[in-house]
């Protein structure tokens, strides 16, 4: 009987030892890691933000001529920026044609594109004053920013290079030395606007701007040159012949003459300009 007892105990442990062979530990020992200290991260240093320096004023200053103070007959002062690209003949043919004198503001650039015009200008100095619009058509900004998206002077020293740079081209080109200036975009800072009086300029400002930069439409552009009163310095572009604001300037022209308008030069009238521009 004991060994029967022996022989199925014996069985027993064997079968149990087979089967723990062929199936895996259900939760098998952890591994043993050594523990490692944790890097220590080092503290940022604490950075000041650099101060910010702000924007300077820019100011787009007005100007006015003495008015006529005839009812009837105001008085207009005409003024024609000439940037870049040609010369709009819309414009130049009825200024000639009408004898509707005028003040042309011109840069070097447009200068070297356009000398066929520029005799125009020169053949009737009763019709044209010819003034400064800078070299490169560089708004008058001493500090770097954009305006409209094009790159302003950026420094004083760059701001004389656009205006004298501009002078210099207008005597090369036979014109008398000029007087005024009108800077790209009509924009300057309160500073560039003293370095310019201080080299001798008066500044011209506007106070119709009669083509939006030349982007408007022939209507728009004719009626808001129309609306011009007694005393307004009227701003437009003369360089532009594939703009539809060409058309309208040399409609409203016309129409201005026909009312009576009295059209001046911007040096044949006492004028006033805000912003420290003409004082």
């Amino acid at each position: 009987m004991n060994r029967i007892l022996l022989a199925s105990a014996f069985l027993l442990v064997s079968i149990s030892a087979a089967f723990a062979d062929e199936i895996p530990s259900a939760l098998p020992a952890p591994a043993v890691i050594s523990p490692v200290p944790a890097a220590v991260s080092p503290v940022p240093a604490v950075i000041s933000p650099a101060p910010k320096v702000p924007a300077p004023k820019l100011v787009e200053p007005h100007l006015h001529i003495a008015r006529s103070n005839v009812v009837g007959h105001a008085r207009i002062a005409l003024t024609f920026d000439a940037c870049m690209g040609q010369a709009d003949e819309r414009i130049l043919s009825t200024l000639v044609r009408e004898r509707i004198p005028a003040t042309i503001f011109v840069t070097a650039r447009w200068l070297k594109r356009n000398p066929a015009a520029v005799a125009v200008f020169v053949q009737n100095p009763d019709l044209f004053e010819l003034e400064n619009h800078g070299e490169n058509h560089i708004p008058a900004v001493d500090t770097p920013m954009l305006i409209y998206g094009i790159a302003s002077a950026g420094s004083p020293q760059a701001v004389r290079q656009e205006v004298e740079g501009g002078a210099a081209a207008m005597v090369a080109a036979g014109i008398p030395a000029p007087r005024w200036f009108r800077g790209s975009t009509a924009k300057y800072d309160l500073s560039a606007i003293g370095e310019i009086r201080a080299m001798g300029y008066r500044i011209a400002g506007y106070s119709v701007n009669g083509d939006g930069g030349s982007l408007l439409g022939a209507g728009v552009t004719e009626k808001r040159i129309a609306s011009a009163k007694d005393g307004d310095v009227v701003i437009s572009h003369v360089n532009q012949p594939t703009h539809a604001a060409g058309e309208g300037v040399a409609k409203a022209l016309v129409d201005l003459k026909a009312k009576g308008t009295q059209f001046v030069r911007l040096g044949d009238v006492e004028d006033t300009g805000d912003d420290r521009t003409t004082e």
